[in-house]
Formats: C-alpha cells, sequence, structure tokens
C-alpha cells in the first residue's frame, strides 16, 4: 500500500513538474483586421509560473511548430505573433535549447564613414552621425528583405574602384570616371535600394527635439556614445547618449533607447533627459522639403503624421541628374504616437533644402521617459504595397492603432 503511494505520487509530481515546464500563451486583438506583431512576455513572471530557466526556452505555435523567439535586455521573451480581427492565438513556452534562427535585425558602428552608426531590420535601414551637422535620423530605402548595410558600405568605401575613378579625373576622362563611381555608388538603386534621403541639420526621418522659448528648435548635437543592448535575431536595440548641452540655463544630458523589431517599419524610441529641474515642451517629427513643402498629413486625433519625400538628386553630376532622379520613387516617412491627446502642426522654417517641419508636441516632465515611434517605407519596394501617400495614410492609420490598442498577452 505504502509503495503504491508513493508511485502514485512520484507520477503526480512528474506531472506537476512537466506541466510547470510549459506554460500556455494566448495573444488576443482588441481591434477588427488582422495582425502579425511581435509580443512580449516578462521572463520574471514566466518563471513564477513555471520552472522554465530563461537560458533555454522555446516558444511553440498551436500546431507544435518551434518559432524563433528572442530574450532582451531587458527581460522580455519576445516572438512574432499573428493573430486574426477580434480572435485569439495560443502559443506555448517551455524549456528547451532554441534554434539557430534566422538574423533579421543587425546593427554596428561603422567606423568606414568615421563613427556612422546604422542598424536595420527586413524593411527598413537607419543611421546616425557620430560628427557634422547632420543630427536626425538618415534612412536607406530597401525594395528587398536582405540585411543590407554591410554590403552598401563596403560598396561606397570601396577603395580600388575610388582609386580607379580618381584617376580617370586626373587624366580628364571625367564621363568615365562619373560612370565608374555610379557602378558601386550606394546613391544609385543597383538592385536592392539606395540612400537618396537627405538630413542636414534637421530632425530628418522622426528626430525630437526640445523647444525654445521662441518655438525654434533647440536641435541636439550628434550622439557621443552608444550601447548595443539587443543584436537579435528579432529585435535591435541601441542606446545613445549625446553631449552635455547648456538649454536655459540648465545643463542637460539626452539619452535615446531605439528599437527595431523584425518585419517593422516604426522604431520605438524612449526619450530621457537628465539635468532638467521643470517641464518643457518637446517635439517630434519630420522635416519637409522645398521639393515637396505640401505632400504630409497631420492627425491629431488618430495619433500619427506622414510625408511623402521625393529624396535629393543633388549628389548626382549634372550630366545624370535627371534621369538618376527618376530611380529616387517616393519615400513614405511617418511618426506614431501612443497618446489619446497630443497636438501637431506645421512649422515653417527654412534651413537650406528644407522648408520646415511637420510636428507632434507633448510636455515633458523631469526624470521620466516618453515613448513614440518612427518609420518609413519607399514605393519600390515591391512587398508593401506602398504606391501612393494615401496608401501610407491607411497604413499609418492602421499602425496607430496598432500602437494604441496592442496585442492583449494573457500567461
Amino acid at each position: 500500500m505504502k509503495q503504491t503511494f508513493l508511485l502514485c505520487l512520484a507520477a503526480i509530481t512528474a506531472m506537476a513538474l512537466q506541466a510547470a515546464e510549459k506554460v500556455k500563451i494566448t495573444v488576443s486583438n482588441p481591434i477588427h483586421g488582422a495582425r502579425m506583431e511581435m509580443v512580449e512576455v516578462d521572463i520574471t513572471t514566466l518563471k513564477k509560473k513555471t520552472g522554465i530557466q530563461d537560458n533555454g526556452i522555446v516558444v511553440i505555435d498551436a500546431d507544435g511548430k518551434e518559432i524563433p523567439s528572442q530574450i532582451t535586455y531587458d527581460g522580455k521573451l519576445i516572438f512574432q505573433a499573428g493573430v486574426g480581427s477580434k480572435g485569439k492565438s495560443v502559443y506555448y513556452a517551455q524549456q528547451g535549447t532554441p534554434k539557430q534562427y534566422e538574423t533579421r535585425v543587425k546593427g554596428r558602428l561603422f567606423i568606414e564613414r568615421q563613427d556612422e552608426f546604422g542598424w536595420e531590420n527586413d524593411c527598413v535601414a537607419y543611421r546616425v552621425y557620430g560628427h557634422g551637422g547632420a543630427v536626425g535620423y538618415d534612412l536607406f530605402n530597401k525594395s528587398t528583405s536582405d540585411l543590407m548595410l554591410d554590403y552598401w558600405y563596403a560598396s561606397e568605401q570601396n577603395q580600388e574602384m575610388r582609386s580607379v575613378s580618381k584617376q580617370l579625373h586626373d587624366r580628364g576622362y571625367h564621363d568615365l570616371a562619373d560612370q565608374v563611381y555610379n557602378a558601386f555608388c550606394y546613391h544609385i538603386d543597383h538592385g536592392k535600394g539606395m540612400d537618396c534621403y537627405t538630413v542636414g541639420p534637421t530632425l530628418g526621418g522622426g528626430a525630437n527635439a526640445l523647444l525654445n522659448e521662441d518655438g525654434s528648435l533647440f536641435m541636439p548635437k550628434c550622439y557621443k556614445t552608444f550601447e548595443i543592448l539587443d543584436q537579435g535575431p528579432l529585435r535591435f536595440t541601441v542606446r545613445f547618449t549625446y553631449p552635455e548641452q547648456n538649454f536655459n540655463g540648465e545643463k542637460i544630458v539626452e539619452t535615446r533607447i531605439i528599437s527595431l523589431d523584425a518585419g517593422s517599419h516604426f522604431n520605438r524610441v524612449a526619450i530621457s533627459y537628465r539635468g532638467l529641474t521643470k517641464p518643457y515642451n518637446m517635439v517630434a517629427g519630420t522635416v519637409v522639403h522645398k521639393s515637396n513643402p505640401s505632400a504630409y498629413i497631420i492627425s491629431n486625433e488618430n495619433g500619427y503624421l506622414g510625408y511623402e519625400d521625393l529624396g535629393d538628386a543633388s549628389v548626382y553630376n549634372e550630366k545624370y541628374r535627371n534621369e538618376l532622379s527618376k530611380q529616387m520613387g517616393k519615400i513614405y516617412i511617418g511618426l506614431l504616437f501612443p497618446e489619446k491627446s497630443i497636438s501637431m502642426s506645421y512649422q515653417q522654417r527654412e534651413n537650406g533644402i528644407a522648408a520646415g517641419h511637420i510636428l507632434a508636441s507633448m510636455l515633458y516632465k523631469p526624470n521620466t521617459t516618453y515613448t513614440y515611434y518612427f518609420g518609413s517605407g519607399w514605393d519600390k519596394n515591391p512587398n508593401t504595397n506602398l504606391n501612393s501617400l494615401t496608401d501610407w495614410e491607411a497604413y499609418l492609420n492602421k499602425a496607430a492603432q496598432w500602437v494604441r490598442q496592442p496585442l492583449k498577452v494573457k500567461l
């Protein structure tokens, strides 16, 4: 009898342990429209409910298939979940050795170009400068899901080809020299995308700034230091710290933590300032160029703003400018804001090729973090169906709903 009892107890214990090593994750969609997004599960909560250790977790879908996942620097288990309109999907987290997942995000310092820092996923690519006067977010257009920044930088900095081009120029073969340069330059689309966006001393494609008393932008300097916090395969995260500046008599230091998830057109950025002693107005937005001064969208109620940029053809030799400018297509820039009440406007302040900015204004309070999203699209990317400003506005409207009503995760 005693032996039977012990056997039963052992069996029950084994079943309990087995159950504790697997947890059901229900992801629900509170709005209409199917969604495919990255979701987060707190590792500490997961451990409390199970015996899972964070050094060996796999995520299984309802069909029993392992799907890519990642543990982030801030203690989150993330994976991409697909959920139908007003529907639910079920996943499971359990102890196991994750497979080697395809890397779909990446970022690094590109010393090939001094101190430029670039990052990308399978949809978009970005960079910031650590030198010069370009302080906003710069972007590359992609027409492929391949990670391209390493290739583009290596091609652009091809010293052998640059030497050939220079030699031809020196010998008076200017046209031939330009053609050689065009063959490897990343300002020209060779089939997978290009760099044709100009930032200059503006917010570029989505940066932020404090407001001076006269309403002008208190532009940050280029970043001082960086720290990579997540390096894929599903999320890239970097922390930028900016040089100390004097703002209204206060010495402040700005920090930005930027995350980019696989499959997303939007970066998430968390802004904080050290040294402020009282609330100040802050803005985030995108530059409006003189080449397309009225192609912008502002939606205070729905929490997004957007712009259609035509690119900058000034980098091309005048002989080829008209023809090469056709390949630039249309670049779509957008920002999304989680809060319900936000003030947006167009601020006209000319600066070189810039006509002004479209801006969202908010009150930044000391010792807090403000979060918003910035992103882009390109009409020459066959994977996105973004062919007009109307298409981009529809996408922004949908994405803003996702930000304001995120997928719900229940363990």
